[in-house]
């Protein structure tokens, strides 16, 4: 089974994404310095998961958008 994640560590990603939706991708070395631009955070394993997670978001989004599109 696979880890799960925090829930700071989503609650940070979704903020970002939602505030920052046209800095990110689904490029997580993109996600990965934008989020060292963006917060303060000073771990860099908490900068991984974070732009993992938002890696997930974006893919979700755009799959999400592509279903509607004919």
């Amino acid at each position: 089974m696979g880890k799960v994640r925090p829930d700071h560590i989503k609650e940070i990603s979704r903020k970002l994404a939602e505030r920052f939706p046209e800095k990110f991708t689904s490029d997580f070395d993109h996600n990965k310095k934008m989020v060292n631009e963006l917060t303060n955070v000073t771990s860099s394993k908490i900068r991984n998961r974070v732009a993992g997670y938002i890696v997930r978001l974006m893919k979700s989004t755009s799959n999400k958008k592509s279903d509607f599109e004919y």
